[in-house]
């Protein structure tokens, strides 16, 4: 019987025959076609029928009971003890597309013998497009250009370009390393980075490592593309801020807590610094009062970045992790401790 989406109750699912299927749950309505059709060739799948900025903990609460598997994405919703206990016993797997994983609890999911897997290289070109075009976007303030042009105005902010500059990247995984080599097209004086072991990617990019203090000492451009964890929460504050030329520009499209917003508005306002471009804030999105929203030197961008057009290639990855976990058993952990601290499976 041919599958089609059907709405019911404010819950996208796939109609099946067979019911024998495992169910899995996804957790909003933003995931493209591709990525939906490559489940349904091998769960019952069910679909929340709201975009991922709008989706909460009750949502999931309603929802998830008896699903084998939950693909998920966002940071706005937490799958905390008691989302994981709504589910029961047939909770097996949770997929998640962002790179970071604070909003998960872990612990949880260790002592259920779940594992949790991302697919994190099924957005990173995107990701990095988006990047590289919000720091030309905000290096040239194309935005506040245009704005002035609409209004018969010429633009009060003079842009500035890449050629000759330093652009130092914090966190260097996939996304940073994907940023490094489409910057490599621009004439830079330099590119420093951080990460915790020298990264030969970014060596053959003529890549320095260095700290972060360093970094955004002696960098143009930053750009923060750094998982949230307690290392990195609040990395960016009014110390290093401080340590900024005035003419630096920050790029955030790793997680809003990566900077001290207050501190940052503070920099801005004061013209500590030149810049910021924002992918990502604390909340998302923003109260429409928040200074962030209302300052000429600050861009923001779609926080759906990694929902653009999906390639075969995109969706085959983005679900992988749960269609790899149902064919190899091996991903199944013998004991709840069994992964510790590599629960991530990434592919």
């Amino acid at each position: 019987m041919q599958r089609k989406m059907v709405l019911s109750k404010g819950i996208l699912f796939s109609n099946t025959n067979n019911m024998s299927k495992p169910k899995i749950l996804i957790s909003h309505n933003n995931f493209q076609q591709a990525i939906i059709g490559q489940l349904m060739k091998m769960f019952d799948v069910q679909i929340i029928n709201k975009p991922m900025i709008e989706i909460t903990k009750q949502d999931l609460l309603d929802n998830i009971f008896g699903k084998f598997g939950l693909l998920f994405s966002g940071t706005n919703t937490t799958i905390d003890e008691q989302v994981i206990e709504a589910a029961g016993p047939s909770l097996r797997v949770i997929s998640t597309t962002s790179m970071g994983y604070e909003s998960i609890d872990t612990n949880a999911l260790k002592k259920r013998g779940i594992v949790l897997c991302n697919s994190t290289h099924a957005t990173t070109d995107r990701v990095a497009e988006l990047t590289v075009g919000l720091l030309i976007a905000s290096a040239r303030n194309f935005l506040n250009a245009s704005q002035q042009m609409k209004s018969g105005k010429l633009p009060r902010l003079p842009g500035m370009g890449l050629t000759n500059s330093v652009v130092g990247i914090i966190g260097c995984g996939n996304i940073g390393i994907a940023v490094a080599k489409m910057l490599s097209g621009f004439k830079l004086n330099g590119l420093l980075y951080t990460s915790r072991k020298p990264k030969p990617e970014m060596e053959c990019l003529g890549g320095q490592l260095v700290s972060t203090d360093d970094l955004v000492g002696r960098s143009d451009y930053i750009i923060l593309a750094a998982v949230l964890v307690p290392e990195t929460m609040y990395i960016i504050n009014k110390d290093r801020l401080a340590l900024m030329k005035p003419n630096a520009v920050i790029i955030n499209v790793g997680r809003g807590k990566l900077i001290n917003q207050d501190d940052l508005v503070d920099a801005l306002r004061a013209k500590r610094i030149r810049g910021a471009g924002l992918d990502v804030m604390t909340p998302e999105p923003l109260p429409l009062d928040h200074p962030l929203l209302t300052m000429e030197n600050v861009v923001h961008a779609n926080p759906l970045k990694t929902l653009g057009n999906t390639t075969k290639k995109n969706s085959v990855l983005t679900v992988s992790p749960i269609n790899h976990f149902v064919t190899d058993r091996s991903y199944v952990p013998l004991s709840p401790t069994s992964y510790i601290n590599k629960i991530i499976i990434t592919v």
